[in-house]
């Protein structure tokens, strides 16, 4: 099977993330996307606290319930100490042999790849798939990306969505609107455990 992986924080998954993992079932011919939320994002740990784990799971339950094509995996909520994609990927691989392994990410991402963990070792167990912002964008995030073999590089397109986690906790946060920024019940999950205020 060809499983795309997209990794993130999910706090909150919001249709942003749906929208891309759709898209790369499409264009990419997955046969699955696996969500993996992160225990310990150790880029974000001195940024602000992170909602605990088992909301952001909860969340990712009620966003993906009726699509069967969309999963979750829990590796890293089950590992102690800081997530990094590189360990998830190499215990992914190891774990699904018979598997071809797409790890997901949009242009932001791609273009900070060389400040992660270990990348190179990213690339050993995954083909990359980017959504970049704009279709002129992918020439020149390949030329600031290096140390990457460049042809284990899809590319990989989206509509346009501007929202974000973080504006979706502000915005709860001020008693803004989110309900059409999130996947159906998502809204409702965070009235009622009162997150983000």
């Amino acid at each position: 099977m060809r499983i795309g992986i997209l990794g993130g924080t999910f706090d909150p998954v919001h249709i942003g993330h749906l929208i891309m993992a759709d898209e790369a079932i499409a264009q990419l011919s997955l046969d699955q996307v696996l969500f993996v939320p992160a225990g310990d994002p150790w880029r974000k740990s001195d940024d602000r606290r992170i909602t605990p784990a088992e909301h952001r799971l909860a969340m990712l339950r009620i966003a993906l319930a009726g699509n069967d094509r969309f999963g979750i995996s829990d590796i890293e909520l089950r590992r102690e100490g800081p997530s990094y994609t590189a360990d998830t990927l190499a215990t992914l691989a190891s774990e699904r042999l018979d598997d071809e392994l797409v790890f997901l990410l949009g242009s932001d991402a791609f273009a900070d790849l060389p400040h992660w963990h270990e990348p190179h070792r990213i690339v050993d167990h995954a083909m990359l798939a980017v959504a970049p912002r704009e279709t002129a964008d992918m020439r020149g995030l390949l030329a600031r990306v290096t140390g990457i073999d460049l042809d284990r590089v899809l590319k990989f397109e989206m509509p346009r969505v501007d929202v974000s986690s973080t504006d979706v906790r502000g915005r709860v946060a001020a008693g803004r609107p989110v309900r059409y920024l999130l996947p159906p019940g998502v809204a409702g999950y965070i009235d009622e455990h009162r997150l983000y205020r």
